[in-house]
């Protein structure tokens, strides 16, 4: 059987998982999802992380490391 990006089982054939997404959607079925085992206070603060250093960085310095980015994406 298929697996998902954090490895929950899913249907394998294409209507199968259409009529699943539809149970989820209506409330039918609840998702499997699984804990990941990671502390709640510590993935909120991680959200916000990115978001807090963006507005703590000049223009200037968030350009610098966007082209940096860009760069090393466009090397591969």
């Amino acid at each position: 059987m298929p697996k998902g990006p954090k490895g929950q089982k899913r249907p394998a054939d294409l209507i199968g998982n259409a009529v699943r997404v539809a149970q989820i959607a209506t409330g039918e079925a609840e998702e499997d999802t699984e804990d990941d085992g990671k502390d709640p206070a510590a993935k909120a603060l991680g959200r916000k992380g990115g978001k807090a250093r963006a507005a703590k960085l000049t223009p200037e310095q968030r350009s610098e490391i966007a082209k940096k980015a860009a760069k090393s994406r466009w090397n591969r």
